[in-house]
């Protein structure tokens, strides 16, 4: 099969290669790094020293010796209000690639129907969260 791109004619095998070649230098970076972690890790466990103590096997507070129990009371609602800046945070970075591609001829209205999709998303987690009582501090 053959695909005809303007005035070129390029076999289908070969865009497809291209296609893979681009997903195997992501694959590779992603072995490199997780190999880095490991040698850094593997490093640092070899080289240090190791002299375990009864002083340095006590739980470490701020400089505080432990008092009482371990055990804490937390409030749940603090580890929500992070959970959904997280959320938010991470979906806003999609922003700045949509922005560019915005600019980009031919773009222009699929990209902004498709944003527009992804911020009624966004609208309807916020609405969710707002309809369960998340976000009011209390």
């Amino acid at each position: 099969m053959r695909v005809t791109l303007g005035d070129s004619t390029i076999a289908a095998a070969d865009v497809a290669a291209d296609y893979f070649r681009s997903y195997s230098v992501v694959g590779l970076l992603a072995v490199v790094g997780v190999l880095f972690v490991a040698v850094a890790f593997g490093a640092a466990r070899l080289l240090r020293p190791v002299v375990p103590t009864p002083e340095k096997l006590l739980t470490y507070e701020c400089g505080v010796d432990p008092v009482g129990e371990g055990w804490a009371h937390t409030q749940v609602r603090y580890y929500v209000y992070a959970f959904l800046y997280v959320i938010f945070a991470v979906d806003s970075i999609f922003l700045f690639p949509w922005a560019t591609v915005f600019a980009a001829p031919g773009y222009g209205a699929t990209t902004l129907v498709e944003m527009f999709i992804f911020l009624g998303f966004l609208a309807v987690g916020l609405l969710y969260a707002y309809k369960k009582g998340v976000l009011a501090w209390t």
